[in-house]
């Protein structure tokens, strides 16, 4: 795959000095698109992690054209299914049977196909309509093997600092536990309890019985995908309102559950014009550490700012306790972090509204993000936090929508933040 890209782009190089401005410019879009068409298709034949990577760049919307987004767009739930009988033989080695006669119907061709599995509309026995994630044959052997080669292939990222053994295994860690559909399962029924105060957020009720390590059942949600979603012309109202819904999200799990749904891909959210949410997809969760979210919550207080002992504490949550809050590096990255919250979530404007769909912010957050493995440092704590954050944020900037950021996270962070912030603003 990244020769045939790379022989696409020498050629087009080649013909550059040949060709009129106007048409070098059609050529150049007509490269992107079919880059980005051999990168879908080789990441949906590979499936794993690599094709996760493939939805993290689908929602790169900052940094990617119109028609490579659109085109990576397919990896988030059109993965090329199982053969119907595999499909069948994977599900009785689970159940002992095969799918129709453990449930009344049973739809062969699946409603969706992602990276380790494929979800298949149902009725249970008693007539309940749900979703059957039915996961891909030796798919944990093959995350294992996929991060054996990354761990190879990433040797000198490793050897400069730019890429730590512990983040790695973080991911892996993560990824992993994808594959347990019994956790996922777990995790549907803890975010079930948990979300029940956010009136506009609906999770999947698991049916445990009809779950195992490799199958997982769950009640049928309703909704749109993003892009379905958007061919609907929502007005900019709905849209808004959509954008609160997903903050209020976000910062909630974040500071009230302290556990995030971290696959924030859009085939993860279905939409409904009333503003609501289903969320789906339980298999990545990161349960945080309390100081972790102590110190997110300061990036929003900044009360470290004049506070030399909180700062010593926060660097050695975000960089490892062999730094010194002294560190040139330490410093430097401490005063991007501030610089973007000073810019983008001003302690004196609580109120005011974030557009989203400008494009200054998502390149200031790109540049934040950038600034921690330039300067060789990725906190495996932070991985799967960094991840969700810029995962909801490229839902707000694709939603277009305009949400009061600030005022949102003080209504959630922990009270005696929050309280310094606002004393800071008084």
């Amino acid at each position: 795959m990244g020769a045939g890209i790379a022989g696409n782009y020498l050629a087009y190089q080649m013909r550059r000095p040949f060709v009129a401005a106007k048409k070098n410019e059609e050529e150049r879009g007509t490269l992107q698109r079919k880059n980005a068409k051999q990168i879908r298709e080789g990441l949906q034949e590979l499936r794993g992690p690599v094709m996760k990577l493939g939805q993290a760049l689908s929602m790169q919307t900052h940094m990617l054209n119109a028609e490579a987004i659109e085109e990576l767009a397919g990896l988030q739930m059109q993965a090329p299914p199982m053969h119907p009988t595999l499909m069948r033989a994977q599900f009785k080695s689970a159940f002992g049977k095969y799918p129709d006669e453990v449930f009344r119907s049973f739809e062969l061709e699946p409603f969706a196909a992602s990276s380790f599995g494929q979800v298949h509309w149902a009725v249970t026995k008693r007539g309940e309509e749900v979703a059957v994630k039915i996961q891909y044959p030796a798919i944990r052997e093959t995350v294992k093997k996929d991060f054996q080669m990354l761990r190879t292939a990433s040797f000198l990222a490793r050897v400069t600092g730019h890429l730590s053994e512990p983040v790695v295994a973080e991911v892996q860690r993560g990824i992993l536990e994808e594959t347990d559909y019994r956790k996922e399962a777990q995790n549907l029924e803890y975010f079930g309890k948990q979300l029940k105060p956010l009136g506009f957020v609906h999770v999947p009720t698991p049916y445990f019985e009809l779950s195992y390590e490799n199958v997982v059942t769950m009640s049928r949600m309703k909704g749109l995908r993003m892009q379905e979603f958007l061919q609907t012309n929502p007005s900019p109202e709905l849209r808004d309102k959509i954008g609160v819904n997903l903050s209020n999200l976000f910062f909630y799990q974040l500071f009230k559950v302290g556990a995030l749904h971290a696959d924030p891909h859009p085939g993860n959210y279905l939409f409904n014009q009333d503003g609501t949410i289903s969320l789906v997809d339980f298999g990545c969760v990161k349960y945080l550490k309390p100081e972790v979210v102590r110190c997110y919550a300061q990036f929003w207080s900044r009360e470290w700012v004049h506070n030399a002992p909180l700062y010593a504490e926060i660097t050695k949550v975000i960089f490892g306790p062999q730094f010194s809050p002294r560190d040139t590096r330490v410093r430097r990255c401490m005063n991007d972090i501030r610089t973007f919250y000073d810019e983008f979530h001003p302690l004196t404007r609580t109120t005011e509204t974030l557009e989203l769909a400008d494009p200054k912010f998502m390149a200031g957050l790109d540049r934040l993000l950038r600034a921690l493995p330039k300067n060789k440092f990725i906190s495996p704590e932070f991985v799967f936090l960094s991840r969700t954050e810029l995962g909801m944020c490229n839902l707000l900037h694709t939603l277009k929508a305009r949400v009061p950021m600030t005022q949102i996270v003080r209504q959630w962070m922990p009270q005696t933040y929050a309280d310094k912030a606002q004393s800071k603003v008084l």
